[in-house]
């Protein structure tokens, strides 16, 4: 019998928070209750070219790199030869020992392409011998104190290498990690920012759920032309969204109601659901939250048609997932955001508090997100085997990197 494994991702940006690429997180089926929340397993062999070969091109598209943890057995196996190196940064482990051969099969390995990145990286960590053939040196925010870490920092910038601060979960953690300008970022922070103080609700934000609520009670369209009408931002991105939408109708739509009548309510709300998400005004939030709701929506989609849901159950999957963060996203909290939008009760129930029809699906891609210990529990609750569920995930990677965001 094969081994099986979960795979998730975490997020690798930029200085400008831009991404670069994604850790990849391995979860043993059999072993995930032995697995620390924040830490990637290592992968043995055979799950790692399962999980690789079931991505697919799409999942590495562009110019993303896949952080990739390699112990010492898997770093001297010739296994790493089937990967492509310039999609590839390999993360060496701190407590890795330099020996000559590790360090020769570095060397290698690093002449072919591969990036080669130093997790949790410390002066005293046996890794540190291995410096001057690193590319990227990740420092853990939270594994050592603040002037550890601030000095580990300032020494890092006389070595040619890529500082990416590490277990980054909160903004004072992302804070520091700017100040001492650092090249990267990689953490919670990044798909599950803490929600800060509440504010009041943005004009275009008001506008959007208004919006929402006309259709969900089936208004009639001249009443959905008036909020449109009201709004610069919000009518200028329908039309553009729209009339690339219907670039096959050999027409130019201008009017609200063409474009509405053109949509369809259904298609509308959609859209709509999708422009709270990614349009927001801080100044402070990094774009990969929201690209993490958006994500989030359809592996819950992905997932609800997979066990047969209703189209319309599949829909609201959707929604949930996409509006399961905008209490971050618009630093307000969640009840304040459900006074203000009717939604149908299974979503309404997802969002207040996890319960309801939808609350399964929610529980399992959070657990995808963050490679969960509770993920075979909760696959298995729902009939679903590491590798199907593998492939609906990064399906639903791909429809998002397809998306552009």
């Amino acid at each position: 019998m094969s081994t099986s494994a979960f795979l998730g991702r975490q997020p690798v940006l930029n200085r400008n928070q831009q991404l670069i690429g994604y850790e990849l997180l391995f979860r043993r089926a059999d072993d995930a209750a032995s697995a620390t929340p924040h830490a990637p397993l290592e992968a043995d062999t055979q799950v790692l070219v399962n999980a690789l070969n079931n991505m697919g091109t799409n999942w590495l598209i562009g110019n993303k790199l896949a952080f990739i943890n390699v112990g010492e057995a898997m770093l001297t196996s010739d296994f790493l030869e089937l990967l492509p190196p310039r999609r590839v940064v390999l993360d060496l482990a701190a407590n890795i020992q330099p020996t000559n051969e590790v360090v020769s099969r570095v060397r290698y390995l690093r002449s072919l392409g591969f990036g080669i990145a130093l997790d949790d990286f410390s002066f005293d960590a046996p890794s540190s011998a291995l410096l001057e053939l690193a590319n990227y040196v990740k420092l853990d925010i939270q594994s050592q104190t603040q002037a550890q870490f601030q000095a580990q920092a300032a020494r890092l910038r006389s070595y040619p290498v890529i500082r990416i601060g590490e277990r980054i979960e909160s903004y004072q953690h992302y804070h520091l990690c700017r100040d001492l300008g650092m090249d990267g970022y990689q953490g919670y922070y990044f798909a599950r920012p803490e929600t800060l103080s509440a504010k009041v609700i943005h004009p275009s934000f008001a506008n959007t759920l208004k919006l929402l609520n006309l259709l969900r009670a089936d208004a009639p369209v001249r009443e959905i032309e008036t909020v449109l009408k009201t709004d610069v931002a919000l009518s200028f991105k329908l039309l553009r969204y729209v009339n690339s939408a219907a670039a096959g109708l050999n027409t130019t739509i201008s009017s609200f109601s063409h474009a509405v009548t053109v949509l369809g309510y259904q298609k509308l709300y959609r859209w709509l659901t999708l422009l709270l998400v990614t349009s927001n005004e801080s100044n402070h939030l990094a774009p990969a939250l929201q690209r993490t709701a958006v994500i989030r929506a359809r592996v819950m989609e992905i997932l609800a048609q997979e066990i047969g849901f209703t189209t319309e159950h599949c829909d609201n999957a959707f929604i949930a997932g996409m509006f399961s963060l905008l209490d971050v996203i618009f630093d307000m909290p969640m009840h304040t955001i459900l006074e203000h939008i009717s939604l149908p009760a299974e979503i309404h129930q997802v969002l207040a508090d996890q319960s309801g029809g939808l609350s399964l699906l929610f529980r399992l891609a959070m657990a995808l997100e963050a490679g969960d210990p509770s993920l075979p529990q909760l696959a298995s609750q729902l009939s679903l085997e590491p590798d199907q569920l593998n492939l609906l995930h990064t399906a639903a990677l791909a429809w998002v990197e397809e998306l552009g965001l």
